[in-house]
C-alpha cells in the first residue's frame, strides 16, 4: 500500500540523508515530498496541516540545543493536530532510540540506520536481517592455490630437507605424541576407555594431573559452572542478531582474522559474535604461555586469569558451536609440549585450521628443535588427516630474525606440509620489527619491504599468502586513533597486493593494559572496512628499491635453503643457528622438551 511521507530537513544547510531516503522510498511506489532546508518550525507544522501524510520524517544533524529544539516541534505537533495525522519519526547522527523515545517521537534512526531498516518501517514490515536467517558463506582460499614452485632450485632444496626430516623423525616419538593418540582413543570410545585416559594422566606433569583429577586446579584456573553456560546460552538467544557489515569493498580485498583468547571462552564468544556482526572472517584461539610449559592439557570448560584461552576440547568446542558456520576457527598449537594433542582436538571439535611453525615455536617459542620437530611432524599429520590447513606464522621476525630467514623457515614449513598431504598457509609479518629497525629497510617508507616480502614468496611458489600475527605490529601505539589507523594503511597495502587474508589486532592490543575491550576490536574492523573502500580497485606503486629488496631476499632465502639442506636433519640446522642464531639475530633455540624425544 502506498504511503503518503513528509521528508523535513529540521536543520539550516544539511538534507543529503533525506534525499538518499527520499529515493529508496519513491522506487518502492510510495509519494514523497521533500521540504528545503532552514524552514521555520511554523511553516513545517502548517504545511503538514494542509496535507494528509501518513509519516512526518525530521533530520537533524549535530548541534546546541538540539533537545530543545526537537522537543519544541513534538510540542508543536501535538497543539496543531498533526500527530494526530502522522507518525513522527526522527534521524541523524545526535540521534538515538532513547533520545527519540524521551522527546516522544514514535520513532528514532541512528545514523548506523540502514536505508533498508526506514523503508521496512515505513511500509510496516518486519526487518530481515535477523542472523538466524543469514546464510554466511566461507570463501575457500586455500583452494585457489596449486603450490606450484616456479623457482626449481629452492624447489630441490626444500625438498632435501623435508624428505632428510621426515626420514629422521620417522622413528621417533615423544610423550606429547602417545598422549595425543592416547586422548584421541579416549575420546572415540565415548571416555569409556578407562585404560587409554589412565596411561593419559601418567604421561603428564603432577600439576595437570592433579587438576584432571579434581584433586586441584592450577592457580587462577576453575571449572565454568553449568548456570553459567546456560546463562550464555539464554543471553546469545535472546538478542538480537542482525546481519554482518561487510568489510571488503570488492573480492580482491582479503578476509579479515582477529584473535580470541581472553582467558575465558564466555568472553570470547561474546567478542566473537560482536565482531561477527562487524564483518569478521574467522577467529584465531590462542592459548596460554603455561599451557605450553606442561606435559599435558586440562580438559573441561575451564576460564583462568591470564591472557589465552585453555585449549579444552570442551572450550574449542563451545567457541565453534555459538559461531556462525561461515566463520572459520583456528586454533594455535605450534607452541611449547602439547602440539599434536592441541591440533588433535582442534579437529575433533570441528576448528577449520590449526596453527604450527616448526621454526618459530624452536625460536621464538621456547620449545626444543627436537622435540617440536617430531611432535610438530606428528601434528602436521593431524591437520592433513582432520582437513585443517594450518597457517605458519612468521612472528621470528619479532626476535630479530632477518626477514629471509623468517620466510625460508616459512617455506620449509610449507614443504613438509605438502609431504604429507597437508595445506599450508605462510604468514609474513607486515610489521616495523628489530631487525628492520637496525637495519633501517623501511627508513624511506612502510611499503616497499612489505611489498617485496609477498612479490618474494609469490616468485617462489603459487600458495595462500595471510600477513599477520597482526599487520601493523610494532607500528602501533596506545593511542586508539594512530592504531587504527597503522591497521588501515598495513590493510590497504595487503588489499592492493591481493593477499588471501590478514590477521588485524584491536587498537588497545598493542599496549593491553587489561583486557581487550570491544569498542576497540570495532575501532580496527571499522578503519579497515574504510580503508577499502577508500582505495577500492587502485594501485599502491612501490619505489623501484622494492625490486632490489625482492631479489635480496629470494637470494638470501636460497643462500639458507642451501645451508640448511647440507646438514643431516632441520633440528640439526636450527641449533646451528642457520635459521636464526645468537650472534646475527638474537635467536635462540628453545629447550622446554630437551632430551625427551625417544625412538619408537
Amino acid at each position: 500500500m502506498k504511503k503518503s511521507i513528509l521528508c523535513v530537513p529540521l536543520d539550516p544547510v544539511h538534507d543529503v540523508g533525506l534525499k538518499i531516503i527520499k529515493n529508496a522510498l519513491q522506487k518502492n511506489g510510495h509519494l514523497v515530498e521533500l521540504l528545503m532546508p532552514d524552514l521555520s518550525m511554523e511553516e513545517i507544522v502548517k504545511h503538514a496541516l494542509n496535507k494528509k501524510f501518513d509519516f512526518i520524517l525530521v533530520s537533524r544533524t549535530l548541534g546546541y540545543g538540539v533537545y530543545e529544539l526537537l522537543a519544541r516541534f513534538i510540542d508543536m505537533c501535538d497543539a496543531s493536530g498533526v500527530r494526530e495525522k502522522a507518525k513522527l519519526v526522527i534521524g541523524g547522527k545526535p540521534v538515538t532510540a532513547q533520545l527519540a523515545a524521551e522527546l516522544g517521537f514514535d520513532k528514532g534512526f541512528s545514523s548506523s540506520t540502514t536505508i533498508e531498516e526506514v523503508v521496512a518501517y515505513v511500509e510496516g514490515k518486519e526487518i530481515t536481517s535477523d542472523m538466524k536467517k543469514y546464510k554466511k558463506v566461507k570463501r575457500n582460499f586455500v583452494s585457489e592455490h596449486n603450490y606450484a614452485f616456479h623457482h626449481k632450485e629452492i624447489e630441490k632444496e626444500l625438498n632435501t630437507i623435508a624428505e632428510k626430516f621426515i626420514g629422521w623423525a620417522e622413528n621417533k616419538t615423544s610423550d606429547g605424541v602417545e598422549r595425543a593418540d592416547l586422548m584421541r582413543k579416549y575420546l572415540r570410545s565415548n571416555k569409556k576407555d578407562v585404560k587409554a585416559y589412565d596411561a593419559y594422566l601418567n604421561l603428564c606433569d603432577d600439576e595437570i594431573k592433579a587438576g584432571n583429577t579434581g584433586e586441584k586446579l592450577l592457580k587462577g584456573v576453575r571449572v565454568i559452572g553449568e548456570d553459567e553456560l546456560l546463562s550464555l546460552h539464554e543471553y546469545l538467544e535472546n538478542k538480537n542478531h542482525y546481519q554482518p557489515v561487510t568489510i571488503q569493498h570488492n573480492n580482491r580485498h582479503p578476509l579479515i582474522f582477529k584473535f580470541l583468547g581472553s582467558g575465558c571462552p564466555i568472553m570470547d564468544i561474546v567478542h566473537g559474535k560482536i565482531c561477527e556482526r562487524w564483518g569478521t572472517d574467522g577467529f584465531l584461539l590462542i592459548n596460554p604461555s603455561w599451557e605450553a610449559r606442561y606435559e599435558g592439557l586440562l580438559h573441561d570448560y575451564l576460564t583462568h586469569q591470564n591472557d589465552g584461552t585453555i585449549t579444552s576440547l570442551e572450550n574449542i568446542s563451545l567457541i565453534k558451536k555459538y559461531l556462525l558456520d561461515g566463520t572459520y576457527l583456528t586454533v594455535r598449537a605450534h607452541r611449547g609440549l602439547n602440539t599434536p594433542e592441541t591440533t588433535m582436538l582442534a579437529g575433533e571439535a570441528g576448528a577449520d585450521m590449526t596453527k604450527i611453525n616448526l621454526v618459530y615455536g624452536s625460536l621464538g617459542a621456547g620449545t626444543d628443535p627436537e622435540r617440536l620437530g617430531v611432535d610438530g611432524l606428528q601434528a602436521i599429520k593431524y591437520a592433513a588427516e582432520y582437513g585443517m590447513p594450518f597457517d605458519i606464522p612468521g612472528n621470528d621476525e619479532l626476535s630479530g630474525v632477518a626477514a629471509y630467514k623468517t620466510l625460508a623457515g616459512l617455506l620449509i614449513n610449507v614443504m613438509i606440509g605438502l609431504k604429507v598431504g597437508a595445506k599450508p598457509i605462510p604468514k609474513p609479518l607486515f610489521c616495523y620489527g628489530p631487525h628492520i629497525m637496525i637495519n633501517g629497510q623501511m627508513n624511506k617508507n612502510y611499503i616497499d619491504y612489505n611489498y617485496a616480502k609477498i612479490e618474494a614468496l609469490r616468485a617462489i611458489a603459487d600458495m595462500p599468502i595471510w600477513p599477520g600475527e597482526p599487520i601493523a605490529f610494532m607500528t602501533q601505539s596506545e593511542e586508539r586513533v594512530q592504531s587504527a589507523n597503522a591497521t588501515s594503511y598495513h590493510a590497504s597495502l595487503a588489499a592492493f597486493l591481493g593477499v588471501d587474508a590478514i590477521t588485524v589486532a584491536s587498537t588497545d592490543e598493542a599496549y593491553s593494559r587489561g583486557p581487550i575491550c570491544i569498542a576497540s576490536r570495532i575501532d580496527s574492523l571499522r578503519a579497515v572496512q574504510d580503508a577499502f573502500k577508500f582505495i577500492g580497485n587502485t594501485n599502491i606503486d612501490p619505489t623501484p628499491e622494492c625490486d632490489t629488496f625482492t631479489d635480496d631476499m629470494i637470494d638470501n632465502i636460497h643462500k639458507v635453503l642451501s645451508a640448511v639442506a647440507k646438514e643431516d636433519n632441520l633440528p640439526q640446522a636450527i641449533y646451528k643457528g642457520l635459521l636464526g642464531n645468537k650472534e646475527e639475530d638474537g635467536a635462540y633455540p628453545g629447550t622446554f622438551g630437551r632430551g625427551t624425544v625417544r625412538c619408537r
